[in-house]
């Protein structure tokens, strides 16, 4: 029963925004409202064909650049390998630490950008509307197997 209300608020969800309901842009959406971490349009792809075998991957990848657009889906980009993540836009205000080892995506409690936004809005009186905070980095187990491998490859 809570599957069924589930996928009638995404009937309504894509119904407001303009956008026509189908089995397979309701599965997208599912997908990554249950996920806890973005995902890869090859990660949705491959949940889906778990599911159904009838969606090739240009249709997923429509469907999120269509999700971004309306503002359904946040669509971030890893720099190691430009990658776009993508998850489902629960109207939260978060920021990100992202691993470039791992792909590891660590919240950041506080916005940092807080002060900036006040400094920004008296020196040069610019209302700021949104924003989006991404730091890429190694965490701490990519960090320590970097420092690990580095010693191992000198002589002692």
């Amino acid at each position: 029963m809570i599957l069924l209300e589930k996928t009638i608020n995404y009937k309504e969800l894509l119904k407001r925004e303009g956008i026509k309901n189908t089995k397979h842009r309701t599965a997208i959406l599912e997908i990554l409202e249950e996920s806890d971490s973005p995902k890869t349009a090859e990660q949705i792809f491959m949940s889906l064909k778990d599911k159904t075998s009838s969606i090739d991957m240009s249709t997923v990848y429509r469907t999120l650049d269509t999700f971004a657009s309306k503002n359904l889906v946040i669509k971030s980009n890893r720099v190691d390998d430009g990658k776009a993540l993508y998850e489902f836009n629960h109207h939260e205000h978060k920021h990100h630490l992202l691993c470039v080892g791992c792909h590891k995506l660590i919240l950041i409690e506080d916005c940092p950008i807080g002060e900036l936004q006040q400094m920004l809005k008296r020196k040069i009186d610019f209302d700021i509307t949104g924003h989006k905070l991404e730091i890429y980095g190694y965490c701490h187990d990519c960090k320590n197997f970097k420092m690990a491998s580095a010693h191992d490859g000198e002589d002692v």
